[in-house]
C-alpha cells in the first residue's frame, strides 16, 4: 500500500529515522526482486517504529500475525532481550522459508519461531500463560477483528496491540471493497472498546496502537 503522507514528507521522515541493519535492507531488496507482493512488506519507518515500541515496553514476548518475508519480525526481534521470544504466524510455507533463511543469518534469529498454518488455529492453541507483551496484526484484513478478539485475552495488562493498514489508502472513509469494509469495522470495534486505550497514527498506511487496560 502507498503511504498516505505527501511523498516529499515521507522521504523527509525516512531520512530522519534510524536506518535499519544491513540485513534488513538486503531482505527488503530481495523481497522486491523476487515477490510481486513486495508492497505487503512494512516500510522502513514502520519497521523502526515496531522495534522502538518493543524496546520502550521492555517486551519479552511478542506475537506477530502475518510474517510475509520477515522484515517486521526481525525488526522487533532485534529489540528483544537475549532471552526474548517472538512467535510469528503465516500460512504460506514459501514466504516462511524466505523469512527463516534471513533469520538464520541474524544473531537475533534464534529468538523467532515461525508457525506455518492458519494463524487463528495457532493462536487458539496457545496457553493462557505466559501472556504476550506486544501483538502485531498484519495479515488478511477480513479477519482483523477476529485476530484482535483472540489476541487480547492473551495480552498482559499494559500490553500493546499494533495493527497495520488501518487507513487502507483512505478507503476506510468510504469502504467499497471487502477489505476496506473489514478494516472500517475493525477501527470502529477498537475505538468503542473500553478494554483498551487507543490511538491511530498516519504512519504509512495507518497504524493503530491499543494498550490493554
Amino acid at each position: 500500500m502507498p503511504p498516505i503522507a505527501n511523498p516529499e514528507l515521507e522521504r523527509y521522515a525516512h531520512d530522519h529515522t534510524e536506518p535499519p541493519a544491513a540485513l534488513l535492507d538486503e531482505l527488503r531488496e530481495y523481497t522486491r526482486a523476487h515477490d510481486s507482493r513486495a508492497g505487503m512488506q512494512v516500510g522502513r519507518i514502520e519497521g523502526t517504529l515496531l522495534g522502538v515500541l518493543v524496546a520502550l515496553m521492555q517486551a519479552r514476548r511478542v506475537l506477530e500475525i502475518g510474517t510475509f518475508t520477515g522484515y517486521s519480525a526481525l525488526s522487533m526481534a532485534q529489540a528483544l532481550p537475549p532471552d526474548g521470544e517472538l512467535l510469528t504466524c503465516d500460512r504460506d510455507p514459501e514466504v516462511a522459508r524466505v523469512a527463516r533463511s534471513f533469520f538464520d543469518r541474524s544473531e537475533h534469529g534464534k529468538k523467532i519461531r515461525i508457525a506455518v498454518g492458519d494463524a487463528l488455529d495457532t493462536i487458539r492453541a496457545l496457553p493462557a500463560s505466559p501472556p504476550f507483551d506486544l501483538v502485531f496484526i498484519d495479515a488478511d484484513k477480513v479477519r482483523y477483528s477476529t485476530y484482535y478478539e483472540e489476541a487480547l485475552p492473551r495480552l498482559r495488562r499494559g500490553g500493546l496491540i499494533v495493527a497495520d493498514n488501518t487507513l487502507w489508502s483512505g478507503e476506510v472513509l468510504a469502504p467499497e471493497t471487502e477489505d476496506g469494509r473489514a478494516l472500517a469495522d475493525f477501527n470502529d470495534l477498537v475505538v468503542r472498546d473500553r478494554r483498551v486505550e487507543k490511538v491511530m497514527l498516519t504512519v504509512r498506511d495507518g497504524v493503530t496502537l491499543a494498550r490493554k487496560l
